[in-house]
């Protein structure tokens, strides 16, 4: 069955608070990270994304004394990313407690950053993260928490991404954020078809079925949501029983 496919609750983090949004706007409050944290990583998923959406001066101090807390209370693997420019950033992170380091915008302004974590941290730290937004049948990716349009096509940045040595890519679908009606399946299994690096799912899900669709349709390695596990209409043992029901491998 090949490598079991994961489940990866998203908490994006502002001034402390996790919120939630759709389609990158109308954010509203779910909890404390941490805590959050730590019951997904009790209820069985695989691994965590932690995003400082604000990342401003005084929110990156308030951002990794929640990491240090995080990496204290859970006992899987965690990513965390936001306002990530520099090699001395993805440092701080690491010491704070951080398995992976997820960089977007910095990474599409000098591509050379990728290079640069790869080399000195290894493949495996550096995630990817592209938020693109299909406009007339063409993905593009954008900066700045979705706000401005790079000019920048999906596939071929995802492609130079790989190439420059980044472990794995998080796509998000901005169409699809929040809306619960499903994955980019068409867009994932491009990404699968082209590159060598796994490929992590986000924006979309709603119900358990989308779940399952990332996976056999979009042949996602793994499958990233937020609300539906923040606000309890999802459980991960519920998800992953499913899962294995329908014949994909999860991890129990």
């Amino acid at each position: 069955m090949g490598l079991a496919k994961r489940i990866i609750p998203c908490l994006d983090v502002k001034d402390g608070t996790t919120v939630k949004g759709t389609n990158f706007v109308n954010l509203r409050q779910a909890g404390d990270p941490v805590e959050l944290g730590k019951a997904y990583s009790d209820a069985g998923a695989d691994e965590l994304v932690f995003l400082d959406i604000t990342a401003s001066h005084e929110g990156r101090k308030t951002f990794t004394d929640m990491v240090t807390r995080v990496a204290a209370e859970v006992n899987i693997p965690f990513t965390v990313g936001g306002g990530v420019n520099e090699l001395a950033d993805v440092e701080r992170l690491l010491y704070a407690g951080a398995d992976k380091v997820s960089v977007n915008s910095a990474a599409l302004r000098r591509p050379s950053l990728i290079d640069e974590i790869a080399n000195r941290f290894g493949s495996q730290v550096c995630v990817c993260a592209i938020d693109a937004r299909l406009e007339e049948g063409h993905w593009t990716c954008y900066v700045n928490g979705g706000r401005i349009p790079t000019g920048r096509g999906l596939l071929e940045w995802a492609k130079e991404v790989a190439d420059r040595g980044a472990g794995e890519i998080l796509f998000t679908s901005m169409n699809h954020d929040g809306v619960k009606q499903g994955f980019a399946l068409d867009a994932l299994a491009q990404l699968h078809d082209l590159l060598p690096i796994p490929v992590i799912a986000s924006g979309g899900a709603g119900k358990k079925e989308d779940f399952r669709d990332a996976f056999t349709i979009g042949k996602a390695d793994a499958a990233l949501a937020a609300s539906v596990f923040h606000f309890g209409e999802i459980a991960i043992p519920d998800l992953k029983r499913y899962l294995r029901a329908e014949g994909i491998k999860t991890r129990i």
